[in-house]
This record gives structure tokens, C-alpha cells and sequence, in this order.
């Protein structure tokens, strides 16, 4: 068991701390989760959840560097402040040589989620497609009739002043226009949400990012099918 000095309490969204910030306090999850994500150019990126009895913060411990990532609530938290007098002692009876080691690898991690996530957000955005298609689903108020804003093999932005709520999981119909007959049909889950008010506020659309969980080896063929051909459209577009 970690040594906790002292605790302390956050809502859902509240900032623990922020990317960029100084600190090298180490925490602890006691009730509830927290997000740890990364700012990658315009994009927020959730690198981890983390739920009780996870630990994090530990970077800034042992690099003594501005916080790598940044750590917020999810739904109502409490984590500790694992006691800094306890973890200085235990730190300091290493040798200066692992100490070394361990800042050495602390630096290293730092730069090697850097570049995955780099890469990652810049693969995804070159595999997306703006497009709109049309998309039915099923929500507590009944069929609910959207579009796609833009989309990839694995999600897509629904764009919809009704977004279901984060984590649910539902079922899409896509209509393909190379196949309007026969729509897609794919088991989603909702991986954030953007209603009207939030979107006003940040000029933004409202609707949902959704991944999806469960789709036939048939529809998903058909699916790139078409993506690839509006990507190959579009480059053709952009060289003219």
C-alpha cells in the first residue's frame, strides 16, 4: 500500500493537472477514474483511463520535467497525494547511477508517446473521409435520423443535435450510395459527445465520435470499398 498524505475530491471534468504545468506530485486513484490525455496539434488524445489503485503523476517524480500529459476526472474522484517525504526517501536510497537509468527511461517514454501518438492522429486524419451520408440509430427518444460528418474504417463524427451518451453502445444503419438498398448495419459505441449548448460555445458541431465494435467481414468490405473510393476522388480533386 502506497503512503497517502493527503486526499483529495473532483467532479466529473475537473482538472487534476495540466500538460505543460510544473509539478511532481504522484497520485493515486482511490474512487472513480481519471483520463489522461495528450494535446497533439488541434487534437486532444486519451492516452489512458485509469480507475482505483492506479497511480499517476509519476513522470514529473522522476524527470523532474513540466507534465507530460494531463489528468482529468472522470465522474465524481478522489485520488491521494502519495506522501512526498516517503517517496524522497525511497528515491534517494538508489544509487546516483539509477537514478540516472530511470531518468534516462523517463525521458525516453516521454518522446516515444510523442511520436505513436504523432503518428497515430496524423494516420487517422489521412484516412478520413468528409462525407455525408445518411445514418439512422435508435435513442431513448426513439429513431433518430443523422449524417456522417466524416468517417474512417474504424468511426466516424455523427453529426446530430441528440448525441447518446458517452460509453453506450447502439446500432447504426448506413446508407451507401454505391448500394442504397442495402445499408450497412454496425454495432457502435460512443467514445465522446458534443450537445447544441457545447457546440454554440466552441463554434463547433454538435453530435458524437463513435467506434465501431461489431460489423460483418461483408459490410466492412463494402465500407472500405467506398472510403477508398471517395479517397481516391478527393487526391484526384486536390492535384488538379
Amino acid at each position: 500500500m502506497f503512503q497517502i498524505s493527503s486526499e483529495e475530491t473532483y467532479k466529473d471534468g475537473d482538472i487534476i493537472f495540466r500538460e505543460g504545468n510544473a509539478g511532481d506530485w504522484i497520485y493515486e486513484v482511490l474512487a472513480g477514474q481519471v483520463e489522461i490525455i495528450k494535446q497533439i496539434e488541434d487534437r486532444q488524445v486519451v492516452i489512458e483511463k485509469i480507475g482505483p489503485g492506479d497511480v499517476f503523476g509519476e513522470l514529473g517524480f522522476i524527470s523532474k520535467a513540466p507534465r507530460s500529459a494531463t489528468a482529468k476526472a472522470v465522474g465524481n474522484t478522489m485520488v491521494g497525494i502519495l506522501d512526498r517525504s516517503f517517496l524522497d526517501e525511497e528515491y534517494n536510497k538508489l544509487s546516483s547511477d539509477f537514478q540516472r537509468i530511470l531518468q534516462t527511461l523517463s525521458r525516453r517514454l516521454r518522446v516515444t508517446t510523442d511520436m505513436a501518438i504523432t503518428a497515430q492522429v496524423v494516420r487517422r486524419r489521412q484516412d478520413r473521409v468528409r462525407k455525408g451520408l445518411t445514418l439512422v440509430f435508435k435513442s431513448p427518444a426513439g429513431l433518430v435520423n443523422a449524417f456522417s460528418e466524416d468517417m474512417s474504417i474504424s468511426g466516424m463524427f455523427i453529426r446530430t443535435p441528440t448525441p447518446l451518451a458517452v460509453d453506450e453502445l447502439f446500432n447504426l444503419k448506413m446508407v451507401l450510395p454505391s448500394d442504397p438498398d442495402t445499408p450497412l448495419e454496425i454495432g457502435c459505441q460512443v467514445c465522446w459527445a458534443r450537445n447544441e449548448a457545447q457546440a454554440k460555445t466552441k463554434g463547433l458541431l454538435p453530435g458524437m465520435g463513435v467506434k465501431f465494435v461489431e460489423i460483418s467481414d461483408e459490410d466492412q468490405q463494402r465500407l472500405k470499398k467506398e472510403l477508398k473510393g471517395y479517397l481516391a476522388t478527393a487526391t484526384a480533386r486536390q492535384s488538379l
